[in-house]
């Protein structure tokens, strides 16, 4: 089993998926508990996950995306919905505003470093229509759809993409 430090280093943005290698079960719940074990304000997990496995509903979504067509091919897609009014409950306008939308972020990030602890890839997609994929998905009405994760094996690892110097994002205070 790989370290964090590790999982971390060999994350990357896979768009090539290797399209007769369906994610297992198994890893299909790991990558999922590991989403619904991330941190949340006050525990609310102001979120909603939907797992797509059926190809219909991945081209739905593709076509709610501009040109991402390898949507098409990762045999697990996780669209993460934010629950804005369970955290509006708790903690009024900051939690509707604000720690909905980083609850679901970070149940995501989580479930993207599970998937490359699983021996798999993925991308973060963030560009997309949302009221077109909320009605491609049939989204239950006052989550909001944040981002959507491609899951799958990859067909090819693409090159380390170029990180700032760590100096030039932290400030040591």
């Amino acid at each position: 089993m790989w370290d964090l430090f590790a999982t971390v280093r060999h994350r990357h943005s896979v768009r090539k998926y290797q399209t007769d290698m369906p994610v297992e079960q198994e890893k299909q719940h790991a990558i999922l508990e590991t989403a619904c074990a991330a941190p949340s304000a006050g525990d609310l997990q102001a979120y909603h996950i939907y797992a797509i496995t059926d190809p219909e509903q991945r081209a739905k979504i593709a076509a709610t995306t501009q040109d991402q067509t390898f949507i098409n091919d990762a045999p697990l897609c996780l669209v993460f919905c934010s629950d804005p009014q369970r955290s509006a409950n708790e903690f009024a306008e900051r939690g509707e505003s604000l720690y909905a939308l980083q609850d679901t972020t970070i149940a995501a990030a989580y479930a993207q470093l599970a998937a490359v602890a699983a021996g798999l890839g993925s991308t973060w997609i963030g560009q997309f229509d949302e009221q077109r994929l909320i009605e491609a998905l049939n989204i239950t009405a006052g989550l909001t759809p944040v981002a959507i994760l491609t899951i799958g094996y990859p067909a090819e690892l693409p090159e380390l993409s170029p990180r700032r110097q760590m100096s030039e994002v932290v400030t040591f205070c």
